[in-house]
């Protein structure tokens, strides 16, 4: 897609936000932005901590974690299940998800630290900081 293709798109939105009423795809972005988890991105100079909700893990191995470049990918399963009951609204988001973050910056997939406490997956990384030294290579001579 090009800009050209965003900025028809954008303009589309608002040709019915005007037939609609102002801001008529905002009452259905809660329901889009149900069916996957909630996160959030910090960064510090050298740091990122991704912070994502994940509640009702049981086991750690529910979830896994991948890290390359710039780019970290979660995938599990939210399930809260309550014996004797029968689910009759559904706020939380249950189910199998996948989320691929964008990361501000290269990082360091040796260093990436990921642990789970009171329904947060908390997921800390570090800048991967590119050795820029020179390296001076020796020269062997080689007899004839």
């Amino acid at each position: 897609m090009n800009m050209n293709q965003f900025k028809k798109m954008g303009d589309w939105r608002k040709q019915w936000d005007q037939f609609f009423g102002d801001e008529f795809f905002g009452e259905f972005e809660p329901m889009f932005k149900a069916n996957q988890t909630q996160l959030n991105l910090y960064k510090s100079d050298n740091e990122v901590l991704v912070v994502i909700s994940v509640p009702g893990l049981e086991h750690v191995d529910q979830v896994d974690v991948f890290a390359h470049y710039q780019t970290l990918e979660v995938k599990g399963t939210v399930n809260l299940k309550f014996r004797g009951f029968t689910l009759v609204e559904e706020g939380i988001f249950q189910g199998t998800f996948e989320r691929v973050v964008e990361l501000p910056f290269p990082i360091r997939e040796d260093r990436v630290d990921a642990s789970y406490h009171n329904g947060l997956l908390i997921i800390h990384l570090h800048r991967l900081i590119p050795d820029d030294s020179r390296k001076k290579i020796s020269v062997k001579k080689i007899e004839d």
